[in-house]
């Protein structure tokens, strides 16, 4: 790869980063993120668009460990927000679904993203942010691929 382009990626990486940071704190402030950065809105949308999940299978779609989803699990679970439930396919590992009234607070965080997605970003085209978001998407998947040549 050509020293300027690879240069071009490094740069796009790291205010990615600094983008990433920003939204979780914006998204801290609204709760969309809990204080200690769990992803209560990234984990119950997961929940929403596969349904029941076991919490290692979450952590799996996240670069982060089984405890860390666990511990959100809890705390989503005693807000009464995901319940978890007997898993057919495996005796101690439980499911985790999202209650009516965690349906109903996904609506509504759902409804909150979108219009702090909506306030942001105003100076660009649609083409030029759907672009942007593939190339990110493309960038994201060659990572989890030399993450996951690295493991083996």
């Amino acid at each position: 790869m050509p020293a300027r382009k690879a240069e071009a990626i490094a740069e796009l990486l790291l205010e990615v980063a600094q983008c990433f940071f920003r939204i979780r704190a914006a998204g801290q402030r609204s709760g969309l993120i809990t204080s200690w950065g769990g992803g209560a809105f990234g984990f119950m949308r997961s929940l929403e668009m596969l349904g029941p999940l076991t919490v290692p299978q979450i952590a799996e779609m996240r670069p982060t460990s089984r405890q860390r989803m666990q511990r959100l699990a809890d705390e989503l679970a005693a807000d009464g927000l995901v319940e978890f439930i007997d898993n057919p396919k495996h005796r101690r590992s439980k499911l985790v679904q999202l209650t009516r009234k965690g349906a109903a607070r996904y609506r509504e965080m759902s409804a909150q993203f979108l219009a702090m997605a909506s306030s942001v970003g105003s100076e660009l085209s649609e083409i030029e942010i759907r672009k942007t978001a593939a190339v990110v998407r493309q960038l994201s998947a060659d990572v989890t691929a030399r993450l996951s040549r690295e493991r083996v």
